[in-house]
């Protein structure tokens, strides 16, 4: 039997800019897949404006840290050579690699171009606030470190539809480029009226070149490094239509199998359906509504209803399309999407992606290894191994749900006969101690399981009808379930 999947997010905002990351990669790879995990998520691999750019102000699409190209052969996280063998080394220990793919936007342009624009409000994108003008726009990219190699597309200001600066006047704003079909993507979210754009020079999606560009930049990418899959990047600012096309266009070349997960940062429900139904469910996406029902938890405290945390969920409505995650890069302190779930509440919520039955559970690095930066955030490990040993060893078979009460709610995973000494009971609280009375089987009868997050060092024994009462510290997670050696 397989065993769970389970995804590590690998970097956070502050990982440090020193070029080492690919090479931290490579030698933890054996650790992670001993914890559990059989899939890495990892940053941007592309050339970006500088060497300490996180990756997402694309520069040039097909330097992977090869060439001399603003400053720096590497990337932040390190050069082409050291990528390519951090992947090997995770394919050896059987994980699969889903690269960040940034596909909204470029920045860093080599020349600048004088072209005709319209300014726009920035509140509304379909308010023009101005007659067509000209300014000097950061638009012609040329890649006089890379050449031709590769690919000898060449990008001006025609294969975009905006710009965020006046070089001229030196002067910001949202400047939509004038031209032939030259307006804002449609298929896109409708914030702002639409939000196609979304900052440095926007992607035109209505241009045929650049789809045609885009598609054989994803597909030459694959093959480049063997990866398994792909995150995209900032979804809903992309014509959705072309993510269909695209996605297509990927899973023609590389099967079934290769996985693709899209961030569409919206927790409407509504409008994660109408995404999912526009590409046919061939990609997964990201659980916002539930990270932020965890945020919302972890802020109120026993003031909120625990039997409510999955309602208008993706994983409550559309289970097989959602990954689960508690924070990640851009929801840890001081950054864009800020809603960091705080620490009281970090396991229990923890315990609700990795050890229930649906979803696909991603680990923060962030939360896992902790975060850099002047405000450090020490890593929860010795928190999330025991859930990642037990989600690995533990949470398999029917799930049985005691959501009945607002502060204490439990699950029981009923184990699976292919795997030793499977099945788990969980408790959590956000109030004070309790206790939910769950049954775990006849077959379980006289057997005496622990807390194997060791929040408790009680043995509980389970009773002549397969019922145990499992206690849970007042805001804290117990996860009951047979140790590996019968408790004497």
């Amino acid at each position: 039997m397989k065993r769970n999947h389970t995804m590590m997010e690998f970097f956070e905002w502050h990982v440090e800019a020193n070029g080492s990351h690919w090479n931290r990669l490579k030698e933890l790879a054996p650790e992670l897949k001993q914890r559990g995990i059989d899939s890495i998520w990892v940053p941007p691999v592309t050339k970006a404006q500088s060497a300490e750019d996180r990756g997402y102000a694309t520069y040039d699409l097909y330097d992977l840290g090869e060439f001399d190209q603003k400053g720096t052969v590497r990337t932040k996280y390190g050069t082409k050579q050291q990528l390519v063998d951090a992947i090997h080394a995770c394919h050896d220990h059987g994980i699969g690699v889903y690269v960040d793919l940034v596909m909204n936007h470029k920045a860093g342009a080599d020349e600048k171009e004088t072209f005709q624009v319209i300014e726009v409000d920035e509140h509304n994108r379909l308010e023009e606030i101005s007659k067509p003008f000209d300014i000097e726009g950061w638009t012609k990219f040329t890649f006089p470190g890379r050449g031709d190699q590769y690919s000898s597309f060449k990008w001006n200001f025609q294969h975009f539809n905006g710009t965020d600066y006046d070089a001229k006047e030196d002067r910001k704003g949202i400047f939509r480029i004038v031209g032939d079909n030259k307006v804002w993507n449609q298929n896109v979210d409708v914030e702002f009226g639409n939000y196609d754009y979304l900052m440095f020079a926007n992607i035109d999606y209505n241009h045929p070149e650049v789809n045609q560009e885009m598609i054989s930049w994803g597909k030459w990418l694959t093959k480049t490094l063997s990866c398994d899959g792909f995150r995209l990047d900032a979804i809903k600012h992309i014509n959705h239509d072309f993510i269909k096309q695209f996605t297509a266009e990927l899973m023609k070349q590389q099967g079934k199998d290769f996985y693709i997960v899209g961030e569409f940062w919206n927790p409407d429900l509504t409008a994660c359906q109408q995404f999912l139904d526009t590409v046919d469910y061939k990609i997964d996406l990201f659980d916002v509504s539930l990270h932020y029902k965890f945020h919302a938890a972890s802020q109120s405290g026993r003031n909120f209803d625990l039997t409510t945390l999955f309602k208008d969920t993706l994983v409550g409505s559309h289970p097989s399309s959602a990954v689960t995650f508690v924070d990640n890069h851009d929801s840890q302190p001081h950054e864009s999407l800020e809603s960091w779930v705080d620490d009281w509440f970090k396991q229990s919520a923890y315990a609700l992606i990795l050890l229930r039955q649906d979803g696909y559970p991603v680990v923060f690095y962030g939360d896992y290894y902790g975060i850099g930066g002047e405000k450090a955030i020490e890593g929860k490990q010795s928190a999330i191994d025991p859930l990642l040993y037990a989600r690995y060893h533990k949470a398999y078979g029917k799930q049985e749900d005691y959501f009945d009460h607002p502060n204490t709610i439990g699950w029981v995973r009923f184990g699976v006969q292919e795997i030793e000494r499977s099945g788990c009971a969980v408790v959590i609280s956000n109030g004070d101690d309790g206790e939910k009375r769950m049954l775990v089987g006849p077959d379980r009868v006289n057997e005496v399981w622990i807390d194997i997050t060791n929040n408790r060092d009680d043995q509980i024994t389970i009773d002549d009808k397969g019922f145990a009462t499992f206690p849970v510290n007042g805001g804290s997670v117990s996860v009951w379930a047979l140790p590996e050696d019968d408790v004497k």
